[in-house]
This record gives C-alpha cells, sequence and structure tokens, in this order.
C-alpha cells in the first residue's frame, strides 16, 4: 500500500483506514460469499501495519481493523443491540493489536528472507489465537472464523476434516501474508525476499493437494429421509398457538413419504410440554400418522425446575420419549447477559435478554428409532467446531441443529449460520440437518457437499431429504485442535526467542559490562566531576 507518509501521518486518517481495511474480509462470507477473496482480503490491512512508525502504532492499527472486522462480520447485530455492537466490536477489536505488532515486526521495511520465512508462520499463527480467544462463548463465540468462508469450496473441504476450520483459516492468512510481501516490497525480486514467499503459496497448495489424495474420505453406509419443518415468519396475537398450528399442518403433509425423521426449528414450541400435555399429545399424535419421531425445541420455563431453558425434546409415538437436550452455549446478550449487574443497561438500548436463560449439563446423543442416532445442537452452538467434534466421538451419525434467526430476516445473518453446517459436516465425517423456524435451512452431506436445496427465508414448508450416513473418523475428529495447538507451540518458541535476543542485546549494550569509575572515597563518580 503505497500512500503518502503525510497523509498517513494523520491518526484519524490511519485509523479509518485500518477499520476500512479490517472490514473487506466480511464479503467472503454469505451473502456475498466471494470465497476467492478471503485469500487477498487481508493485504491491504496487513500493509498498512508494516507500515507503521512504531510498535505500538502497529498494534493501534491491529485494533482498529479488529473492529472494523468485527463490526462488519456482526453488522446484522446493530437493530437489535445499537451502539452496543460498537462497543463489543471496539472490545473485541483489541485482540488483534498483539497481531499488528507482529505484522510490523517480521514485515516492516525490507524484511530478510527469514523474516519471510517466519512471518508465514508466526502472523497466521497470531491470527489463529484471536480467534480461538474470542470463540469463547463468553465473548460471543466463533462467528465469522475467517476459514468459515471456505464453506463451499470442495478443496477446503477435504482440509477441515484434516485439521477442522483452523487449519482453514491458518492458511488463508498465510496466502494473504504472501501475497502482501510479493506486492510491497520491490526488493522482493530478489531471491532471499521472494523465495520464502513464493514458496509459502507453493506449500498452502501442496498441503491441500495432499489432502485432497491421502486424507480419509467418508465410507458411505446407507441413508435416511429426514424431514425438516419450517413455518416462517408468524407475528401477531396468539403467534404461538399460529405457529404451532402451521408446523402441525406442514407436519402433516408429510404423509406418505416414508420418513425416520422429523425436525422442527428451534423455539418451536413457547411452553413447556408438561404443562400442555394437549399439545404433547396432538404431537404424539403426528408421530403415530407418520411412523416417525419428532424432534422439536422447546424453550419455556421448565416444570421440573427452576428457569426457562432452550431444549431439543424428542417426541414419539407414545408422547416425549425423555430423550432431552438443554442448550448449553447461550447467545451473549440474545439469551443472557454476562456480569448483568454491571452491563444489564443493554436492555434499555436494545433487544437485550431481559431474563437470563438456563444452560443444559452436558451434550446428548438421541436414539430416534429405525436404528439412527443423532446429535442435536441449538442455534449458534453449531459455530463451535468442539461440539459437533464431540458428538461424533460419542457416536452420532447425523449431527442436527435447530435454528432461529427470524430477528435477522432481511440479514447476511441467515445464510452465514446455514454456511457452518457444511464446515461442521466436513470436519466430522458425519451429514448435518441445519432445520430453523424461519429460514435458512439447509442439510450437508458426510463431506460438507450440499444435499438437496436451502429453504430460504421466504419460505413457509417442510421438505424431506435424503441424508446419507457414514462410517469412519477424520483427523480432525481423531486429533481436534491439532493446528490451534502448533500455532500456541509457535508463539511460545516465539516469546522465548524475543526475549533471550532482548537479553543478549542488554548484555552486549554500550557500557554495560563496564564497572562504574569511583572515586578514592569508593563512592561513584559524578559525571562532570
Amino acid at each position: 500500500m503505497k500512500m503518502p507518509s503525510s497523509w498517513l501521518a494523520s491518526p484519524w486518517r490511519r485509523g479509518t483506514l485500518a477499520a476500512l481495511a479490517g472490514a473487506l474480509p466480511v464479503f467472503a462470507f454469505p451473502a456475498p460469499s466471494l470465497w476467492w477473496f478471503a485469500y487477498v482480503a487481508l493485504v491491504p490491512w496487513i500493509l498498512l501495519v508494516r507500515s507503521a512508525p512504531t510498535g505500538k502504532r502497529a498494534a493501534y492499527d491491529g485494533w482498529l481493523g479488529g473492529l472494523g472486522f468485527m463490526l462488519a462480520v456482526h453488522h446484522w447485530l446493530l437493530p437489535s443491540l445499537h451502539v452496543f455492537t460498537v462497543l463489543i466490536a471496539a472490545l473485541l477489536g483489541a485482540l488483534w493489536a498483539p497481531w499488528g505488532w507482529l505484522v510490523r515486526r517480521f514485515l516492516a521495511g525490507v524484511p530478510s528472507g527469514g523474516q519471510v520465512t517466519a512471518a508465514l508462520v508466526v502472523v497466521p499463527s497470531g491470527w489463529l489465537m484471536v480467534e480461538l480467544v474470542r470463540s469463547w462463548q463468553g465473548l460471543g463465540g466463533p462467528w465469522g472464523l475467517l476459514g468459515s468462508s471456505q464453506w463451499q469450496v470442495e478443496p477446503a473441504l477435504r482440509l477441515a476434516s484434516v485439521g477442522g476450520v483452523w487449519l482453514l483459516s491458518f492458511l488463508v492468512v498465510a496466502v494473504n501474508v504472501a501475497l502482501a510481501v510479493l506486492v510491497s516490497v520491490r526488493e522482493s525480486r530478489i531471491p532471499a525476499v521472494a523465495i520464502p514467499a513464493v514458496a509459502g503459496l507453493v506449500a498452502t497448495a501442496a498441503a491441500t493437494s495432499a489432502a485432497w489424495v491421502w486424507a480419509p474420505r467418508p465410507e458411505a453406509d446407507g441413508r435416511v429421509r429426514i424431514a425438516v419443518v419450517q413455518p416462517g415468519v408468524v407475528d401477531g396475537i396468539d403467534s404461538g398457538d399460529k405457529r404451532f398450528a402451521r408446523e402441525e399442518q406442514l407436519t402433516r403433509a408429510l404423509a406418505g413419504q416414508d420418513v425416520d425423521l422429523i425436525v422442527w426449528g428451534e423455539s418451536s414450541i413457547g411452553v413447556d410440554l408438561a404443562d400442555r400435555p394437549d399439545l404433547a399429545s396432538r404431537i404424539s399424535k403426528l408421530s403415530r400418522e407418520l411412523d416417525a419421531d419428532i424432534l422439536v425445541n422447546v424453550d419455556a420455563r421448565r416444570s421440573d425446575r427452576p428457569g426457562i431453558y432452550k431444549s431439543s425434546v424428542l417426541v414419539g409415538p407414545q408422547g416425549p420419549t425423555g430423550d432431552r437436550y438443554d442448550k448449553m452455549r447461550l447467545v451473549p446478550f440474545g439469551e443472557y447477559i454476562p456480569a448483568r449487574s454491571l452491563l444489564g443497561w443493554a436492555t434499555s438500548v436494545g433487544k437485550a435478554a431481559g431474563e437470563d436463560r438456563r444452560r443444559g449439563s452436558e451434550q446428548v446423543v438421541m436414539d430416534v428409532g429405525h436404528g439412527l442416532r443423532v446429535g442435536p445442537m441449538v442455534c449458534f452452538e453449531s459455530a463451535f467446531p468442539d461440539m459437533s467434534r464431540h458428538l461424533a466421538e460419542d457416536g452420532a451419525e447425523v449431527l442436527l441443529a435447530q435454528s432461529s434467526t427470524s430477528s435477522f430476516q432481511q440479514s447476511w445473518a441467515p445464510e452465514q449460520h446455514a454456511s457452518l453446517a457444511a464446515l461442521r459436516a466436513a470436519e466430522t465425517g458425519r451429514s448435518m440437518v441445519h432445520a430453523t423456524l424461519t429460514g435458512v435451512s439447509a442439510v450437508y452431506g458426510p463431506s460438507g457437499e450440499r444435499i438437496g436445496s436451502w429453504l430460504g427465508t421466504g419460505a413457509s414448508t417442510s421438505a424431506v431429504y435424503d441424508v446419507p450416513l457414514a462410517r469412519g473418523v477424520t483427523p480432525y475428529v481423531r486429533f481436534g485442535d491439532w493446528p490451534v495447538h502448533a500455532a500456541l507451540l509457535v508463539l511460545a518458541a516465539l516469546c522465548a526467542t524475543e526475549g533471550a535476543r532482548a537479553l543478549r542485546l542488554r548484555r552486549t549494550a554500550p557500557g554495560s559490562s563496564v564497572p562504574p569509575a569511583r572515586t578514592v572515597r569508593e563512592s561513584p563518580a559524578r559525571p562532570g566531576r
């Protein structure tokens, strides 16, 4: 990025440019879904940061770019959280301040070949640490991980089966670093600088090719027929009863289609079924008519314990089977307010939760009949790769996510949410059904390939999908988040190296080993005396 130094000298102009550069990767995600753009989207940000006059300014550029990134990826929250969205983005954006320092440390000026080589490993590792920290549920969860922009790219999905979304993020950042070096440093034409950057690009292509050839593929093991019921937006007085009637109608329309399981969306029932045996009876009647269990989602105060829960509840021909999964990872501000005594004022400026929902304690694998075992998740739990991985380890043959993005119907959120299921399917080698209340609903096969068509936000319908089953264990399920662990080791080695370097410089500094002159009275000589 070649701009007049006087123009960039203004902190305001430079900060604005950093925020805009940080926001660019949003176009790689749905709805634009320009997946290829992810491989160049970080280049302007990297070029700006490397030109920072000091490490402190580079950290500021990292912070402000992180603010721009978080605000762009979560812009659909603005109508609900208003100014609080900007505050959250600013707080989480600070996670990129150390990343900015790393970029300048290795790429400022005319980097040596060794610095470029190190940058190709260290800078992506630093990015991965940012994603890891912000993936903590209390900080909003792993929405908008850079690797998830590759959800529709078959070679990338193969890589996800090896190292999860983390490996994809690492490689995408590495490509951006290599391109930034080749674009910005004229001296990169010198082999010592250009060769490592080109080698980084070649290594990424080689890793992708190796995964394509050698990574084990899911072994086909039959098919099941799973129906998704999406009632669409139902507003007005008695919307809960109207929605239930619509779900009942759409479910009954599945008669004769030989389904093995029927899935309703998140918050499809607004009362505890123990308090409404009439509703439980109507659902069990549907189950008998269709000879299939129905997985509903109850968003209500439980009758057997205090508090409001969001729960996946399985209903069979004889009523609720007893299989129940209570949502474990709640949406900050949407379903609970962190440190409510301090941040409770958020309810006065947006649509934050008036009462905290309660968390479940463990994941559940359900036997839904027909010899099928499924692993349910609720809402943005599908963004967490560890949850789907644990369900696969526990024997789930199909992953399910019940969701509702009705508050964000006209935004990019529904499509972004639906795309995450492709990554979870590819990582685990298990098909995944993403069933929503109001769209977008989607189904993906065990390699992350799309099954059938999406049910968009304007659809009020039910659809049956032939969902492939698969056997085998992917490397990601077997070895877990190994790219994150590798990145931690890289950064630990960097800290040790930097510490040793600082100590060495201190010891070799001029005068550091020369004892002070002393007077005849054995007191230190005063300068100038």
